[in-house]
């Protein structure tokens, strides 16, 4: 099996939490599927990522898209046979690396929808960055699979994307924070929700399954095993 195991492409660095998670969970995936000494051929090109941060403040989403199609081109050439971006916010420009790329891009929000759709599940609340929470690219998505997704109002945002950004993505992880991402959740419920899709990487070293009444879709947990079950899929 391990002959025909097929190269994942990666292209991380958004942060470089989000790409040791995937790395990990791509490792101890085909580890426990496998067995043995098994591990997954992988191609990895991390990006500069307060290059990309100021970037997305200066709204530069042009510029984004060229250095991200830069690097999966790089993943393409050193022999990837399909794409993952190790991230949701830097998703935006998804479309723009697929187009820049020969190999298929296995899109986050394709795969969360899927999972949705598996569970029952139709109406979800989104907890992401401020990007990934207003502008709609990733929810739209998810609205294409017959999907409703609703966010946090706007005074929320603010808070939140601090948190990712000033804290989980440099590997803190605060009590108060969870507690405080915890409510949100079981507001977003009392709404309506009927799971919860944690819509950035590093929210997931902050929020598991125990911490929450309704269903948790973990973003980053569900990538990595999609893309284990393409890697593995025998032909």
């Amino acid at each position: 099996m391990a002959s025909s195991m097929k190269t994942i492409g990666l292209v991380g660095g958004m942060s470089w939490e989000s790409s040791a998670a995937y790395y990990r969970e791509l490792n101890l995936g085909v580890q426990q599927r496998l067995g043995g000494l098994s591990s997954p051929k992988l191609v990895l090109s991390t990006v500069d990522f307060a290059e990309l941060t100021d970037l997305e403040d200066a709204e530069r989403w042009d510029q984004i898209g060229a250095l991200l199609a830069d690097a999966a081109q790089g993943v393409e050439r050193g022999g990837a046979d399909f794409l993952l971006l190790c991230t949701t916010t830097f998703h935006k420009v998804a479309d723009q690396v697929a187009a820049a790329v020969d190999i298929p891009l296995l899109h986050l929000a394709d795969v969360v929808a899927s999972a949705c759709q598996a569970a029952g599940v139709r109406n979800v609340a989104f907890v992401g960055t401020t990007v990934a929470m207003s502008d709609g690219f990733f929810t739209s998505r998810m609205a294409d699979h017959g999907l409703s997704v609703v966010v946090p109002d706007a005074s929320e945002h603010e808070w939140l994307n601090a948190a990712i950004y000033e804290e989980l993505v440099h590997g803190v992880v605060l009590p108060r924070t969870r507690t405080r991402v915890v409510d949100l959740i079981h507001r977003m419920w009392d709404e309506g929700a009927e799971g919860v899709l944690l819509g950035c990487t590093e929210l997931e070293l902050l929020i598991k399954q125990a911490d929450v009444d309704l269903p948790v879709f973990p973003c980053t947990t569900l990538h990595v095993s999609a893309a284990l079950d393409e890697a593995l899929a025998q032909p």
